[in-house]
């Protein structure tokens, strides 16, 4: 008779620091699928406690409370095996670990070799690294145990495979980039072609600060052929059954979402779950009739609902009249409030104050920089009013050279678009009209501009944004020389002017929300350089 397992993937969005939340909800999740018949219940890296929990790790009392949330996982653990992550204290050190209970017993318990320590990661400022692969058997089955780090790597696989596991079951907290979707799946299905062993791949799912985690936990065959897909960007539990080592094909598996559909997603969820994890009662952005604002609108709307989005046109003199009407339509479209309100009496009360100190002076980017303040005041009184997290609207492109006003449209809690180069802003603006016409497609088609000065457009001071994103790209991303991108063809004038913007501004980022991370290196834990630092005046 065939050996059978079957093994629950429970794909849960967990909030970090909650230990005793989410292990009620891990507990729920066995109770549920013990009677559903699993063998096996998986939960994701650090589920316990929720990944990354970054300085928490040095508090006393937080392991104390990750301690006796683990001990009634293991009480649990009756018919049901369970495998969860947490921190875990021996001997002086601090592992990232993964326990294996069943029978109400600690099976087995392992440490993470690989520590990944580059990017947005940090674990090798809290944690040590294990040295001893992990094969338990449960219900006759060899079981290879890693967490996350450990399979993009060979070693650590390899190790698992020569010490006699029959399926490999890694949990992972991997945060979502868009050129990582991809990734995982060449790596994960070369080592299933090279062990010859079947890969049960579980992810967690949801927003964290800037990290979004995209779920899309999936099992591998032992000739790297996919089985199981589980939903990306939503919560998902879901048993694989095996019969021996071959996993029976999902009858539903949840289909490869388009590159853009990704983005969007990803975008949408760091909203939600900012909004809700922080507990503000709804979101509140300036909606200037531009395609920035006019996108994290349908973001938010589409993350939120529209009756916790509010929208406020806040015109100038130098605000278009079509400006106005595509905010306008834009807010009736979605059906969210809206209200209109110049700030031409408070721009003319602050200069009547500062009259005094500009005298003698001419008109420049100050009085513009004052209008943006302006708008900055009114929202975030709106936010303390009515306790509606400020989204800010900037995007990547403008983030890299400075593009906005510290104190004005820079001042908020959440910037959607933080990562979102401009180019890529046009994509996804054309593409949200795909799944129902919400933004004017005027909004899509006009010149960007601040609005700040007379006639005013983007590329009277950046190069186009088709330009400047690739030289971005080369510059932020790929840390390329001045050199390198003239060689790439880019003009070398534009090349300096470009990396002088990017250089002089980072004590701007410092100060800017947090946006979520969709590129494969962002402004924040992702690229960390010194705000006064003469390395790049040679570049200028």
């Amino acid at each position: 008779m065939s050996r059978t397992l079957s093994i629950a993937l429970a794909q849960l969005n967990l909030l970090v620091g909650d230990i005793e939340g989410n292990a009620e909800r891990m507990l729920a999740a066995m109770a549920q699928q013990q009677q559903a018949g699993a063998d096996i219940v998986m939960f994701s890296e650090l589920a316990l406690c929720g990944y990354p929990p970054e300085d928490l790790l040095y508090r006393d009392d937080f392991h104390q409370r990750c301690q006796s949330q683990l001990e009634r996982l293991r009480q649990a653990s009756g018919s049901i095996a369970v495998i969860v992550g947490h921190p875990w204290r021996e001997k002086g050190a601090l592992y990232n670990a993964l326990s294996l209970f069943a029978d109400g017993q600690l099976q087995a318990r392992y440490y993470k070799q690989r520590l990944p320590n580059y990017g947005v990661f940090d674990e090798m400022r809290y944690f040590s690294a294990g040295d001893t692969p992990c094969v338990v058997t449960l219900k006759g089955y060899r079981l290879g145990l890693l967490i996350c780090e450990d399979v993009w790597f060979n070693e650590p696989v390899d190790a698992v495979a020569a010490a006699g596991a029959e399926i490999l079951l890694t949990i992972n907290a991997s945060p979502y980039n868009r050129e990582k979707p991809y990734m995982r799946n060449t790596l994960l299905a070369d080592h299933c072609r090279r062990t010859g062993l079947p890969l049960l791949y579980l992810n967690q799912v949801g927003g964290q600060d800037e990290l979004v985690f995209d779920g899309c936990s999936k099992v591998f065959d032992a000739q790297g052929q996919l089985t199981h897909r589980l939903a990306a960007f939503d919560e998902q539990v879901t048993q694989v059954q095996l019969v021996e080592t071959r996993p029976q094909p999902m009858s539903d598996p949840a289909s490869e979402l388009p590159a853009l559909a990704q983005i969007y997603r990803a975008l949408v969820l760091a909203v939600r779950d900012y909004v809700g994890k922080n507990g503000f009662q709804g979101a509140v952005l300036g909606l200037s009739g531009g395609i920035d604002s006019a996108l994290t609108l349908a973001i938010a709307v589409d993350a939120l609902g529209k009756e916790r989005v509010q929208a406020l046109m806040m015109p100038f003199r130098y605000t278009a009249d079509i400006s106005v009407a595509d905010a306008q339509e834009q807010a009736q479209t979605m059906g969210v409030e809206f209200d209109i309100l110049s700030i031409e009496p408070m721009f003319d009360a602050f200069m009547g104050q500062l009259a005094p100190l500009f005298a003698g002076t001419e008109r420049d980017t100050t009085e513009e920089n004052l209008q943006a303040r302006c708008r900055g005041v009114v929202l975030m009184a709106i936010s303390n009013k009515r306790r509606r997290l400020v989204l800010t609207t900037g995007n990547k492109s403008e983030m890299a050279v400075g593009y906005a006003t510290l104190y004005g449209d820079m001042a908020g809690g959440f910037d959607v678009l933080k990562d979102v180069p401009k180019t890529l802003v046009f994509q996804l603006a054309s593409y949200r009209n795909t799944l129902g016409y919400v933004i004017p497609q005027r909004v899509i088609d006009r010149p960007p501009s601040a609005e700040l000065a007379p006639d005013q457009v983007d590329q009277d001071s950046l190069p186009p944004y088709d330009v400047l994103d690739a030289i971005l790209q080369g510059y932020v991303e790929q840390d390329k020389s001045v050199a390198q991108l003239v060689a790439d063809g880019f003009d070398e004038a534009v090349v300096r002017k470009v990396i002088r913007l990017v250089d002089i501004n980072e004590y701007k980022r410092r100060q800017a929300a947090v946006g979520p991370r969709i590129t494969a290196r962002n402004f924040g834990k992702d690229r960390r350089y010194p705000i006064t630092s003469g390395f790049g005046r040679k570049n200028w």
